[in-house]
């Protein structure tokens, strides 16, 4: 994997670089893999991420992550895939067979942070994700698959997913039941789906404890000034101009 033109340091170190004033940037690093950047205030986490796949969704995520200043290396069967990586892509494509250790090892898996499996083969992305945490011993790998009914065998790996089908299904629903937005959070290997849903006008003045929405759980509301409160007693009301706040379990 690539690395910052920066030296590495040892674990602790400090060493400032830049300008003084308010514009001092300093580098940290420890022996590991990824670095810790503060950039004008702000913790940034750099990572050295392998991204296998590079069809649609790997390309748009090796670009991203580039772009965020990640050191990223790309692994895909077909050479003629990296054209859909963007112009200012600033990583490392590597082409060749993704569930064969050598190849993997010269795509750097030996020193990655991440490994994100997105090839369009549910059983490709499992074998490359077992192969990652108990040869290589990768820390987070995570990996896409389309068959929803695959989750539990990958959960039995202690492997994360990503089910576009999961998430598509969720969010079709949620917009048919009127929910004013959506959100997804990552729970060890089960996806949450969060959203708000504009209460039915009969349900205004009544205890929140009593209303009731298919396959969700209430959380609380969100009221007009944007203002989120969670159900903390019996006694909670729906006011006017109020949304459900609930979630969910996708997968």
């Amino acid at each position: 994997m690539s690395s910052a033109s920066a030296p590495m340091l040892l674990d602790d170190e400090i060493e400032p670089f830049g300008a003084d004033g308010p514009n001092v940037c300093w580098f940290i690093a420890d022996s590991a893999a990824s670095r810790l950047h503060i950039l004008y205030g702000r913790l940034e986490i750099v990572m050295n991420i392998l991204i296998v796949g590079c069809g649609k969704v790997g390309s748009m995520l090796a670009s991203e992550l580039s772009r965020m200043g990640h050191d990223v290396a790309v692994l895909d069967r077909e050479e003629s895939h990296f054209a859909l990586l963007d112009s200012d892509f600033s990583g490392y494509t590597i082409s060749g067979v993704p569930i064969d250790q050598d190849v993997l090892k010269r795509a750097g898996i030996e020193g990655c942070d991440a490994i994100l499996a997105m090839t369009e083969d549910d059983n490709v992305n499992i074998m490359i994700c077992q192969m990652a945490k108990e040869i290589f011993q990768t820390k987070t790998v995570l990996a896409r698959i389309f068959d929803p009914k695959r989750e539990k065998i990958f959960s039995t790996f202690n492997i994360r997913t990503i089910s576009p089908t999961s998430l598509t299904v969720d969010m079709v629903l949620a917009a048919l039941s009127g929910s004013y937005e959506t959100r997804h959070t990552l729970i060890g290997n089960t996806t949450l789906s969060y959203y708000t849903v504009h209460p039915q006008k009969e349900w205004i003045g009544r205890y929140l404890k009593d209303l009731r929405l298919p396959d969700t759980h209430l959380l609380g509301t969100l009221r007009e000034t944007g203002e989120f409160s969670l159900i903390q007693n019996d006694q909670a009301i729906l006011r006017p101009g109020d949304l459900l706040v609930a979630a969910r379990v996708i997968n």
